[in-house]
């Protein structure tokens, strides 16, 4: 049968309901007991009343006895049902009335908990109640990817390994939360909208807001709000939400993602390192229960203590690439000799690395490093140019005090020691400002308030931040496989 048999098959079942009086879609369920209870407690409720709730699975019918499987949240229970000679109450539907019931219908259950002929533990009840007509079947099998990305809802029922990934999605951000609380911070949420965007290289969002008719920008990242926070007295301080980045969907990249920063007055980047690392462990313990992870073809250890590894001496040993006295062509040629296939054809990478500039150059070469590495290190140093909001490291005043965790190939997070000179902050913004206005749109924007608040003073502070990808990436999916609604163009 085509879909539309099934759906109008479904409405003829719809309109009879109705004409007996029935209502398909009521507003409350008398569910008191969760299937999964009754699995686990099974000793304790059996000869018990139970009333239990969810969605047909399975229906098999044998003359006057019926079985449907009933599936909630968590668990799936057995439903007995025979012929009962008693008449069938005002609203509820008997086994004589099963072909008005469909696989996909919501209904509850009432009757006593107790185990079958066959041993399945079962509910038996002479008549069960309808909470939602289903008028689409659900596929017994969804395996084609954009259909599954499209009609999430039907994927996470016929699918359920992607509602439990989701679960632990949850697990992940409350473990975050968990881990901040207990060490002193404190959860404010900032605004999205913004008039000026900045904290990190990447192209905005815009949109306009109708009531003060100005444009707008959703924010890149959390950091210049959360550190305003500081310049406004708060010392421990945290985020977690939506950011929102306008370049290419791939397996570590979503234009919309949830993201986390947190801000640490009176620190520097060792404390921080210090602190992130703890985090991320107590994270994924939190999460999968184990420190040992394989993913991305890398076998990944966090329970040690992590090296530190300089950005200067990593390029250096690579590629003897001197990242304080670059050389373009260099540069280049390395980038041209390491081209993947699967990006842009040559002639049109070497037009676009023309148009890159130098420390974009350099970052890149970074990259084919970065992506060889199972880690777990920490990458410090990394070059001034490179670091507009970092502070200078007082022992050479060309490298930030700036620390990544590399791990199976990516970089999971990213801090520094904060920048607070105020004098300092402007020409680095005024330098960034420039290379937007001759094209570069991933520079960041000029932000004299912000500069503002630096004047007025911030103390010394650390800060970090990483993004859902860190999830992503010890889960072993691409990105739209770890988010509940992935962003997918409009369907024809």
């Amino acid at each position: 049968m085509l879909l539309e048999d099934y759906r109008n098959e479904r409405l003829k079942k719809l309109d009879e309901l109705r004409e007996r009086g029935i209502d398909p879609y009521p507003s409350k369920s008398h569910r008191n007991t969760k299937i999964i209870d009754i699995i686990n407690h099974f000793d304790e409720k059996a000869g018990q009343d139970a009333c239990v709730a969810g969605r047909i699975v399975a229906i098999r019918s044998f003359g006057k006895l019926v079985f449907l499987k009933l599936r909630d949240y968590i668990g799936e229970v057995q439903i007995f049902m025979k012929a009962s000679s008693e008449p069938t109450p005002d609203g509820m539907l008997g086994a004589k009335d099963v072909r008005l019931l469909d696989l996909g219908d919501f209904i509850e259950a009432t009757g006593r908990v107790d185990k079958s002929q066959t041993g399945e533990i079962s509910v038996f009840s002479d008549f069960v109640r309808l909470l939602t007509k289903s008028l689409r079947p659900l596929p017994e099998k969804f395996t084609n990817k954009e259909e599954r990305y499209r009609r999430r809802y039907v994927d996470m029922n016929v699918n359920p390994e992607v509602r439990e990934r989701l679960v632990r999605r949850s697990r992940f951000w409350q473990a975050t939360r968990d881990f901040m609380n207990a060490h002193g911070f404190i959860e404010i949420n900032i605004p999205v909208l913004e008039h000026t965007t900045g904290g990190a290289d990447a192209t905005p969002f815009v949109t306009h807001m109708n009531a003060l008719d100005e444009d707008f920008y959703l924010r890149i990242s959390h950091e210049l709000p959360l550190k305003r926070l500081l310049g406004g007295g708060f010392e421990k301080v945290y985020d977690i939400g939506p950011r929102f980045r306008n370049e290419g969907v791939d397996d570590e990249h979503l234009p919309e993602h949830i993201a986390f920063e947190s801000y640490a007055a009176y620190e520097n980047y060792e404390d921080g390192m210090k602190l992130y690392e703890e985090m991320i462990k107590y994270v994924a313990k939190e999460t999968w229960g184990t420190l040992q992870f394989h993913v991305g073809g890398f076998d990944i250890d966090l329970d040690q203590e992590w090296p530190r590894y300089k950005y200067a001496d990593l390029l250096r040993e690579k590629f003897d690439v001197d990242v304080f006295n670059p050389d373009r062509e260099q540069l280049i040629k390395i980038l041209l000799e390491n081209w993947d296939t699967k990006d842009l054809k040559r002639e049109d990478f070497a037009r676009k690395l023309d148009n890159t500039t130098t420390p974009h150059l350099i970052d890149d070469v970074w990259k084919l490093i970065r992506k060889t590495s199972a880690g777990p290190y920490w990458v410090i140093e990394e070059p001034l140019s490179l670091s507009p909001l970092a502070k200078k490291s007082s022992e050479n005043p060309l490298v930030t005090e700036r620390f990544h965790p590399v791990i199976a190939g990516t970089e999971m997070g990213n801090g520094f020691s904060e920048l607070n000179d105020p004098l300092d902050q402007l020409e680095r913004f005024e330098e960034q400002q420039a290379a937007r206005d001759a094209g570069d749109e991933e520079a960041q924007m000029l932000d004299r308030d912000f500069v503002e608040m630096l004047e007025y003073g911030m103390p010394p502070a650390c800060g970090w931040g990483n993004s859902e990808r860190n999830f992503w990436l010890l889960e072993g999916v691409p990105g739209r496989e770890a988010v509940p609604f992935p962003t997918m163009k409009r369907a024809e």
